[in-house]
């Protein structure tokens, strides 16, 4: 708990959706953050007689919720949105590795600082980056997302990727743009030694992330589910994303992908898997058993024309779920607070119809969901006393959403609310919808001056 001399901010006059284990809700409270933690939250007025109160905060017409949580993500991809857009996966990923091929350190950080930006300022608190593209002399490229994460204020997880299947050896990227094995299970190591923290307040974390099974051998798989369990840090890969993938697994390991992945260490509640379209009842069943978390990415399974997730079967299961952004080449948008709503309508779209997923379950999957997929879920995730101070106002009060009784229905449901306040950590990062730690024309600039530049490149090759 935050000690009694921490400075206060005090919230009031809010509703105010928990996402407790109870989804405990306040059509009228206040939150008081001490630190960077929460103090306390309830019903009413905030109690009298606080000390070190440095700011009160007068949140009518406001909803407070638990901060948004990405679970899936390639930041890179913010470089190279709009293209390919007619394309499922497999051919998606022939179109554009050769331009991915072509980043360096310089376009990583201004992709990263544009990706986190987006997020930011659309509530996100927590972020990831599944990064695995690292052409041979580009740089560091992991510490320049960290450090773009770092310096817009989110808290963090870099999951290190890795590809060492290049085209040579029967996979979609370039040659020159994977790394062997014992390169990328060294850099991986590195990562985490640099960069991983495991502390309860912990800013950045790094978790161990071969991209998927078509793009590494099985031999970077086994090995690297040791490393990370050695190392004490987190999984994370694709998985099932297509029904190709299926095909691909059944061709060239004998068995499916969920088998597949359990026979390579990679199923346990120290995992999370990315999509997870194409699960039938034993593959859900395998991962409610072992807890192997589901990053959720609806806007990007339609965009790629993937299929529909069976999230509902899922959490009938137990399985942890999170949602996630997706990069920004398969989900051009890359804000995770118009994926509640997308979660919502596209599962009612499956077999489970208008009983699919409700407006609490959406809220939750990308907040208290999303920490559990990142093993952070007694730290962040709900507004609870003790946690971390990771908060976001959304105005509800505006045309958009005033006539909508329901809080947490208008969020979902309604046109994307605005951030008045986003704190995370207990500092306030976003005001009035614009980010406070960052400049935001200026990382719009560099963006589309990198973008320009990674165009340039990739077309003289």
């Amino acid at each position: 708990m935050a000690p009694s001399a921490a400075e206060r901010t005090v919230i009031e006059n809010c509703a105010i959706a928990t996402v407790d284990a109870d989804d405990t809700e306040y059509a009228s409270g206040y939150l008081v953050l001490a630190g960077n933690r929460i103090e306390s939250v309830g019903a009413g007025s905030a109690p009298a007689g606080l000390e070190n109160v440095v700011r009160r905060i007068d949140a009518s017409g406001h909803l407070a919720t638990p901060g948004l949580v990405n679970t899936h993500h390639h930041f890179y991809q913010w470089l190279t949105r709009g293209m390919a857009t007619d394309h499922n996966l497999f051919d998606w990923l022939v179109a554009l590795y050769p331009v991915w091929a072509r980043i360096d350190e310089e376009m990583c950080h201004s992709a990263a600082q544009g990706s986190l930006a987006m997020m930011a300022r659309g509530g996100v608190t927590t972020a990831m980056d599944h990064h695995y593209v690292f052409p041979h002399g580009s740089g560091d490229l992991s510490g320049a997302i960290v450090r773009a994460a770092a310096e817009t204020g989110v808290r963090f997880t870099l999951a290190r990727g890795s590809m060492d299947r290049g085209e040579k050896d029967g996979g979609l990227p370039p040659d020159f743009a994977v790394e062997s094995l014992d390169d990328a299970l060294a850099a991986t190591e590195e990562t985490v030694a640099r960069h991983h923290d495991a502390s309860f307040d912990a800013m950045t974390q790094v978790a161990v992330a071969p991209c998927s099974p078509f793009s590494v051998s099985t031999e970077l798989m086994r090995r690297g589910a040791e490393l990370a369990r050695r190392l004490g840090v987190r999984l994370h890969t694709h998985g099932s994303e297509t029904v190709e993938e299926g095909k691909f697994c059944h061709e060239l390991f004998g068995m499916g992908p969920t088998d597949y992945f359990e026979s390579t260490g990679w199923l346990g509640e120290d995992v999370w898997m990315a999509h997870c379209v194409h699960m039938n009842d034993s593959d859900i069943a395998a991962f409610a058993r072992t807890r192997t978390g589901v990053a959720h990415c609806p806007s990007s399974n339609a965009r790629l024309a993937a299929g529909i997730a069976r999230v509902p079967d899922m959490l009938k299961s137990g399985v942890p779920v999170g949602l996630g952004v997706d990069g920004t080449a398969s989900n051009e948008s890359g804000e995770l607070h118009t994926e509640l709503r997308n979660a919502l309508l596209i599962n009612r779209l499956g077999t489970h119809r208008e009983t699919a997923l409700n407006t609490r379950q959406a809220l939750r999957l990308g907040t208290y969901g999303g920490a559990q997929v990142l093993g952070r879920a007694e730290q962040i995730g709900s507004l609870e006393a003790g946690k971390l101070a990771d908060v976001v106002l959304w105005k509800m009060d505006t045309l958009a959403h005033a006539s909508i009784a329901d809080p947490v229905a208008a969020l979902v449901l309604g046109a994307a609310a605005p951030v008045t306040a986003s704190f995370v950590d207990g500092r306030q990062i976003v005001d009035n919808g614009r980010l406070l730690t960052v400049d935001e024309d200026a990382v719009a600039r560099s963006t589309r001056e990198q973008a320009q530049r990674l165009a340039r490149i990739a077309a003289q090759r």
